[in-house]
């Protein structure tokens, strides 16, 4: 889901201001419309971007790229960013915890991996921008789909 969140959020921050539909954002994207329809609600909801109802309604940028992380993009959609669930504050216990060699050796792999994908803003991310059209190779029968331009 993350990976579709980035072209959905990407689309609807390169509209800046204007007020981008989930219909036409499956168009654009070629995902379906269901699926574009959930991201966008998880990412209103996690205020990464704005939503606005009624006739006229869709969703618009909230905030620009450069200030949301890849961190905050992945937990918007897939929740915490953790490697193993036998971390500290974990909900559910492991059954062969008291075994276990590497019992909260995992924590600070977790929070390595956490502040390196918070160090990292959905700008960098899409830079260098790469903007290619919807192609039908007819030697190599390969597709390729729109890349997003980032601003």
């Amino acid at each position: 889901m993350t990976d579709y969140g980035v072209v959905i959020l990407v689309h609807v921050c390169n509209g800046m201001d204007e007020i981008i539909t989930a219909p036409s954002l499956s168009l654009t994207t070629g995902l379906p419309l269901p699926t574009v329809s959930k991201i966008l609600k998880k990412l209103a909801k996690k205020k990464l971007i704005t939503s606005h109802r009624g006739v006229n309604g869709g969703y618009s940028q909230r905030r620009p790229l450069s200030k949301i992380s890849v961190a905050e993009m992945i937990e918007a959609l897939d929740g915490p960013v953790v490697l193993t669930a036998c971390v500290e504050g974990a909900e559910q216990s492991c059954n062969v915890e008291s075994l276990c060699p590497v019992r909260g050796g995992w924590d600070r792999v977790n929070t390595a991996v956490r502040n390196a994908l918070e160090e990292i803003s959905l700008e960098e991310l899409c830079t260098p921008a790469r903007l290619t059209e919807v192609v039908n190779h007819p030697e190599t029968k390969e597709i390729r789909r729109g890349f997003i331009q980032c601003r």
